[in-house]
């Protein structure tokens, strides 16, 4: 089959690779119909999460089901799903509690530990050999393990697109926004305009929020967000942000604040210097904003990601407003339910982000408009065999 394989950072390239197999009875196959490029992606293809040896990427995909273990009870060839990006056994301790990019039994690397060399939580599709190795969805086809959990049957008359981003960035919007809380009526800040930050802006809404704000530094990325999410919009380059918010909350902040970039947010020469340095990877820039955005007893939600310790973490100034921090990987199959009812009943729509529809063997140049916000890129679709 053909896939996008990670080489080296900065190298990928569409290969020739051994179509998946069968390995366990509740694994099922599923030719691949739509799969995308997330932010996620590119911290493997920019070295900041490891991967010494080939691998096929890929973690957003749906598609058809070709073939079935014996052990698969409700599903069948044929059936289209789509698939959640954590793998997930669907019965350890974590998963029984909703916590599946946690899942005790999918990943080796698993510990209590955690951290970036260290032990890992639960696998991810298509994430590198720290988070189990498993080949992801940028391909023709893909093995799906634990197949009576995680993946959910869709309805023909609901197309690719308007589902595909229930398998993470939908979902990881939403965590961020659920994970404080709403009660109605609160100001919530988005610092970032990517896929992920719109979603969260569109979840604001949905979780009752009186105001929602996308902050970015491209204007194109600010002008999608209102578009799509109806967002009130500020760019960090020409604005200062954190005065801002406080004029519209007066003085205070706001109730909710969103990173959605993560560790590869813009960083200057002497943030350079201190990675190598501290043995740190990218930047928490963006942390430190929400910290100051954010009003005291509010909360600060992490769903960028972040792949090591950090030397100038602002943790005196989120003690002293009393913050609550929350933050990790989106709890996919938790939410997974929910959020298809709001598709299927048009209460969301997730398909006015694409900007980009390529045939699989362009995802070359798919990830390089992506990584360099080339022709106003926001979010790819590929379509293998095509």
């Amino acid at each position: 089959m053909r896939a996008l394989v990670f080489h080296h950072p900065k190298k990928v390239s569409v290969d020739t690779v051994a179509d998946p197999k069968i390995e366990k009875q509740d694994d099922i196959i599923v030719r691949v119909t739509s799969t995308a490029i997330c932010g996620s992606d590119l911290h493997i293809l920019n070295g900041f999460v490891p991967q010494t040896k080939p691998m096929v990427m890929g973690h957003e995909f749906m598609g058809v089901i070709e073939e079935t273990g014996k052990d698969i009870k409700n599903l069948k060839k044929g059936d289209r799903v789509v698939v959640p990006f954590p793998i997930a056994c669907g019965h350890c301790f974590f998963c029984d509690h909703g916590l599946t990019p946690h899942c005790e039994n999918s990943n080796p690397n698993y510990g209590p530990e955690g951290g970036m060399l260290k032990e890992k939580g639960g696998a991810l599709f298509g994430y590198t050999d720290l988070y189990g190795g498993y080949p992801g969805g940028q391909a023709e086809y893909v093995r799906v393990p634990y197949a009576n959990f995680s993946p959910r049957k869709i309805d023909p008359e609901l197309s690719d697109e308007e589902v595909l981003f229930l398998t993470d960035i939908f979902p990881t919007g939403w965590s961020a926004v659920d994970w404080a809380q709403l009660k109605g009526g609160e100001t919530v800040v988005v610092f970032g305009c990517g896929p992920v930050g719109i979603m969260a802006q569109k979840a604001a809404w949905l979780k009752g929020a009186a105001r929602v704000i996308g902050i970015d530094v491209l204007d194109y990325r600010l002008d999608i967000a209102r578009k799509t999410a109806k967002s009130e919009t500020f760019n960090l380059n020409n604005t200062n942000v954190i005065q801002e918010i406080r004029n519209l909350t007066k003085g205070r902040g706001a109730d909710v604040c969103v990173d959605a970039v993560g560790m590869e947010a813009h960083r200057s020469t002497w943030e350079k210097l201190s990675d190598v340095m501290h043995a740190q990877a990218g930047t928490i820039s963006v942390i430190k904003l929400c910290a100051s955005a954010v009003r005291r007893g509010g909360v600060i939600s992490v769903v960028g990601v972040y792949g090591s310790s950090y030397n100038d973490f602002p943790f005196g100034q989120i003690f002293d407003k009393g913050v609550t921090i929350k933050t990790g990987q989106a709890l996919v199959q938790h939410y997974i339910d929910e959020l298809l009812e709001l598709v299927k009943t048009k209460k969301v729509i997730l398909n006015d982000i694409i900007t980009h529809t390529l045939p699989l063997e362009q995802a070359p140049h798919a990830y390089d408009i992506f990584l360099k916000k080339k022709d106003n890129c926001l979010k790819v679709i590929l379509k293998p065999g095509k």
